[in-house]
């Protein structure tokens, strides 16, 4: 296992704690990549030096503990330019990695179908294009030589020409798999699709499973589900066994999290096509995590980011067996007297415009209820449909 030291900027506004929360994020990312964490830097600066991300005095810090702890990786909370990879492996004199490398890698090694693998390979091509002249310095001189003679193209425009056709060839592979799905999301027909969406490792592969019955990888980690997983549900109304049921089809979808790269993000548009055919999202929230609010917002920007903002939806709050009072975020509640989920359910997250249930997939709690209010909302889709 890697020995890691973690990097981050606070910018001058921010609290420490929201920092700290986003290093606890960092350091979950990097023990599901396989690292073993040893310590965290942070740095308040306004904006992160453009040449090596914090400034001198901070760098020669963290450059003395990698010496003296035998570390190997620095992982930094932001994205790193070529040039600042280059100068930091330079003076650290270790492996450099940023958070969309460290994405990357875990979707890299969750991808289990074709689709998913085919994304994943595309995303990184495209991450590592510009980044090629920190990876290749060593063949930037030109080669003499029998067949090397010639208009004397450098081996970095070579292997940049090499990368941009193997983007090109993915793409390809890429829309011809999509065109298959999108033939298969066809021959669905009418029926009413219900879609789980929310913030990664927040409990939507669970409650899949608990409401279809299906086998879906339900795991304690980021982006344990990177392919649309779907399922055909038959909900019953617990209060009245006699009506009839309502079938629906269920789909799981990758989660979402904060700072995802914008290439997954382009190369994962197509997956989550699922999201923008669905009758219904069912915006699934971790109500145990201190930063919950936040990572409502990340959800609710990517649903705007790739058009499916107006779609309705259902806010599901989960893990409320988890629920720790005493780590709420004060921005929910205005003094600081500790709030049980029963106050929760009168504040502003329950005056939103869309229905709010507080579940515990675990506990198999408010799930029935759930189900309910599910049939609720798509039997008015179901009625259009048939006239």
């Amino acid at each position: 296992m890697e020995r890691a030291v973690l990097v981050a900027i606070e910018p001058q506004k921010q609290e420490r704690e929201k920092t700290l929360a986003y290093l606890d994020e960092l350091a979950f990312l990097a023990t599901t990549a396989g690292a073993e964490v040893d310590k965290h830097f942070v740095q308040r600066l306004t904006m992160p030096n453009p040449t090596t991300y914090v400034g001198s005095g901070k760098l020669n810090e963290i450059a003395n503990y990698i010496e003296s702890h035998d570390i190997n990786m620095a992982i930094f909370d932001d994205e790193l330019s070529a040039s600042q990879i280059r100068n930091l492996e330079k003076l650290l004199n270790c492996r450099i990695i940023d958070r969309s490398t460290l994405s990357l890698d875990i979707f890299a090694r969750n991808a289990r179908t074709t689709r998913a693998k085919t994304q994943v390979e595309l995303a990184q091509s495209q991450y590592l294009l510009p980044r090629l002249t920190r990876m290749w310095t060593h063949l930037e001189k030109q080669r003499g030589g029998i067949g090397m003679r010639g208009p004397g193209e450098k081996e970095i425009e070579t292997d940049r020409r090499v990368i941009r056709d193997k983007i090109s060839r993915l793409e390809k592979k890429l829309e011809e798999i999509d065109r298959q799905s999108r033939t298969q999301r066809k021959s669905r027909g009418s029926e009413i699709r219900v879609v789980l969406v929310g913030y990664t490792n927040v409990g939507k592969s669970s409650l899949m499973n608990r409401l279809s019955k299906a086998d879906v990888l339900a795991e304690n980690k980021p982006f344990a589900t990177l392919d649309s997983t779907v399922r055909k549900v038959v909900l019953q109304d617990p209060n009245d066994p006699y009506s009839p049921p309502v079938i629906a089809l269920m789909s799981d979808t990758v989660g979402f999290i904060r700072k995802l790269p914008h290439q997954l993000v382009e190369s994962f548009k197509s997956t989550l096509d699922e999201i923008n055919e669905a009758d219904l999202l069912l915006h699934v929230v971790d109500i145990s995590h201190p930063g919950f609010e936040e990572q409502m917002e990340v959800v609710d920007d990517t649903l705007a980011e790739i058009g499916a903002a107006e779609t309705p939806k259902i806010l599901v709050f989960n893990k409320i067996d988890a629920y720790d009072p005493s780590a709420t975020s004060d921005d929910i509640f205005e003094d600081e007297t500790l709030y049980s989920i029963d106050d929760f359910k009168k504040s502003w997250m329950a005056k939103r415009e869309e229905p709010v249930m507080f579940i515990s997939v675990l506990n198999n709690e408010n799930i029935d209820e759930l189900r309910k209010l599910i049939i609720e909302q798509v039997k008015p889709l179901i009625a259009a449909r048939k006239y």
